[in-house]
């Protein structure tokens, strides 16, 4: 601790040294140690050393699972994980197979996802409730990079040039010279190359994620706020939307990628709206017709349920069956799901040759979706008392988009949806995830092939019914208004920028403006005048509060933010409006009288000009003392610390005296550095706003006193 001493000075007769008529406190700084070469010496020997303690210790802490798993208690948890486990892996079937198409993959390269995605998280991850697997705005954004590369590739020409193509392809023998690239990609079919691009945008998304975690830069997501987030969900919400609204039609239309997409496909729409298939038109409404209604009330009595209906699985099944034995393919041209084989496909390497094209798209993709696990897992281990470790979620997250990109599968993140199904129903710990896996796998290996018949419109209507919480945040508009009005404009901006640009660059406007908005909440903030509250030691806001007192001759004003470059001349202006005061122009007024008194002679008595300046030069400005509070300003750069220089200079040359009161250690320090004080002048530097008003009493009146002698 700082040593702290009190000392009390009083005036000696006939004394003309400088005096105090304040307690003084010295604080005795600690002394801070700040040689490189023994920090790094110290960092390099705490990383290099190897005991079997610290493996041991790394070990564990990089597989959380080996510290739970073995204390993990059968007869408390079981039941509880077991059930969560279940429901959660039968709301995710459908899901995952309805997210494929958003993600521009056929559907069993969902189900690997899900599958994949749960048993990694359950070995490297710390949260307990958290369900790790497909998001909608996530398998949006890997879509959009699969549709254009799959363009780039040739294989969205027309259905005839492409069939002539396949033809000669299959035709001519296996060793095509290289020159031929377009022929050669399509040895592999559209759906190949696909999930190639989409497998390989996830391997290097997860190396951004875990390369984050190594170099601990989870700081990242800081700039990522929650009105940021929920605004850039809702944002392409209305692009998953837009993206799934052709399916509800019938229309076999491209997608539409880059900017102004969802303006662009909703012409492509309209202008194919004559096409519209009815069958796949009634199927939608009648979806919609039984979905929401029971999404509802799965909400509405989630309290007294003891587990969700799963109203998607049944809605899924009756549809397959309803399609299958109606024959709606055949009959009315609906399109269908087709075939899903089961088991595993062999693991492949991510096409190496590809990363430099979708390696700047996987930055955002790796953003989006560490910042959401990051601050889901944080919420919900607040919320049940335990912690959890940002860095290793940053490693669980990266893991469980690596090893499965092997494994033909696309990006994952937390889903704030199923995590909440997961917690209403009884989930205790990471072994819930592992159940859910097990449920994926029986899908995977029996059966998925029945979903062959099922329509895609029934698909995109799941999609569209889990977009209503991101949809509802225009309900807690008002009352984000209310609370922040910053907040809310960041909201819509992002939330627009997201929909009618893109969604990358709506994620990069909304970063620029919250951080845009920082600063202009730094370049104009409050700077009030502060009063006196009677009978005690403390100074409010004028503004803000009655029955206010000052102090006769004494100013006392706060600044409420840092003191740099940005904002330098705000506090000067603002300073010099609220005192009512601007030093360079009093400065100049009385030169100016001096000069003309000067060239005169002597002040003319009948002149009215002569007299109005000298009478301006020489009227009492009504204060001796300005009291500057600093306690908001957290900092000070070299202009900040001018700044101060001039004011002080100025208002010292019309006879005021400015104090500061305060300052926390880092302005100190900073004013200390910079040579604000002369020397001997440290003393005037208070540590509250009492002690230098108390200062510039005594020294107007010791001054008084002086002058009546």
């Amino acid at each position: 601790m700082a040593e702290l001493n009190v000392h009390s000075v009083t005036e000696m007769p006939g004394d003309d040294a400088k005096c105090n008529f304040h307690h003084r406190m010295f604080l005795e700084p600690r002394e801070k140690k700040r040689s490189m070469k023994s920090l790094v010496v110290k960092q390099a020997k705490k990383t290099c050393s190897c005991t079997p303690a610290k493996i041991k210790d790394y070990v564990f802490s990089f597989f959380p699972v080996l510290q739970w798993l073995p204390k993990y208690k059968l007869g408390e948890c079981l039941l509880g994980d077991i059930m969560s486990g279940v429901i959660v892996g039968v709301l995710l079937v459908p899901q995952s197979i309805a997210y494929s198409l958003l993600a521009g993959v056929e559907p069993i390269y969902g189900l690997y996802t899900s599958f994949f995605a749960s048993i990694i998280y359950f070995i490297f991850g710390t949260s307990r409730h958290i369900s790790v697997g497909i998001f909608g705005v996530i398998c949006l954004m890997v879509g959009q990079v699969v549709d254009r590369e799959v363009e780039r590739a040739g294989y969205d020409l027309e259905p005839a040039v492409l069939s002539v193509l396949t033809g000669t392809a299959a035709h001519v023998n296996t060793t095509l010279p290289p020159v031929n690239q377009t022929l050669q990609k399509l040895l592999c079919d559209k759906s190949c190359y696909a999930i190639t691009v989409a497998a390989t945008m996830t391997f290097i998304g997860g190396v951004y994620q875990v390369a984050m975690g190594f170099f601990q830069v989870g700081f990242v997501s800081v700039y990522l706020s929650d009105s940021l987030l929920s605004g850039f969900v809702t944002g392409a919400s209305f692009t998953v939307l837009t993206s799934q609204a052709k399916y509800l039609l019938g229309l076999d239309i491209p997608r539409s990628s880059g900017i102004g997409s969802l303006i662009t496909t909703w012409i492509n729409i309209f202008r194919n709206i004559h096409k519209t298939n009815i069958c796949d038109v009634i199927t939608s409404f009648l979806c919609f017709l039984v979905l929401i209604p029971a999404k509802e009330l799965n909400d509405h009595f989630k309290s007294r349920l003891k587990a969700p209906i799963p109203v998607e699985l049944v809605v899924v099944v009756a549809a397959t069956l309803a399609s299958h034995f109606g024959k709606l393919k055949e009959t009315y041209g609906s399109s269908i799901a087709g075939h899903i084989p089961t088991g595993f496909l062999p693991p492949c390497p991510p096409d190496w040759n590809l990363i430099p094209n979708v390696a700047l798209d996987a930055i955002p993709i790796a953003i989006i979706g560490f910042a959401i696990t990051v601050s889901l897992s944080e919420m919900f281990a607040k919320k049940h008392g335990y912690s959890v470790k940002a860095n290793q979620e940053m490693y669980a997250i990266g893991f469980c988009n690596i090893i499965p990109s092997y494994f033909h599968c696309f990006t994952t993140s937390a889903a704030l949806a199923k995590t909440l199904v997961k917690e209403s129903t009884g989930c205790r710990t990471q072994m819930s995830g592992l159940v859910t896996s097990l449920v994926i796998l029986l899908v995977l290996l029996v059966i998925a092939p029945l979903f062959y018949s099922l329509q895609k419109c029934v698909l995109a209507v799941i999609t569209i019914v889990n977009l209503r919480g991101a949809l509802r945040k225009f309900k807690d508009l008002p009352k984000m208004w209310h609370l922040s009005r910053v907040d809310t404009v960041i909201w819509l901006v992002t939330m627009v920028a997201s929909a009618l640009i893109s969604t990358e660059i709506g994620l990069l406007v909304g970063v620029c403006f919250s951080m845009l908005c920082v600063i202009f909440r730094t370049q104009r903030p409050e700077a009030p005048l502060l009063g006196w509250v009677a009978e005690s030691e403390t100074y409010e806001s004028l503004s803000a509060y009655k029955n206010l007192q000052t102090k006769p001759g004494i100013v006392v004003f706060r600044f409420e933010a840092p003191l740099y470059y940005i904002n330098k001349e705000c506090f000067k202006s603002t300073l010099y409006k609220q005192t009512g005061v601007n030093p360079v122009w009093v400065k100049g007024a009385k030169e100016k009288a001096a000069k003309r008194m000067l060239k005169e002679g002597e002040v003319d008595s009948g002149g009215n000009q002569s007299s109005i300046s000298m009478d301006f030069a020489s009227e009492p400005l009504g204060f001796h003392t300005i009291v500057i509070d600093c306690c908001a300003v957290q900092f000070l750069d070299t202009a900040g610390i001018r700044t101060l220089k001039e004011v002080c200079k100025d208002y010292k040359e019309i006879d005021v005296q400015v104090l500061l009161a305060q300052c926390n250690p880092s302005v100190r320090s900073s004013l200390i550095r910079g040579e604000f004080f002369k020397e001997g002048e440290e003393h005037l530097l208070f540590h509250s706003v009492h002690q230098a008003v108390d200062f510039a009493l005594g020294a107007q009146g010791h001054s008084g006193t002086s002058a009546s002698r």
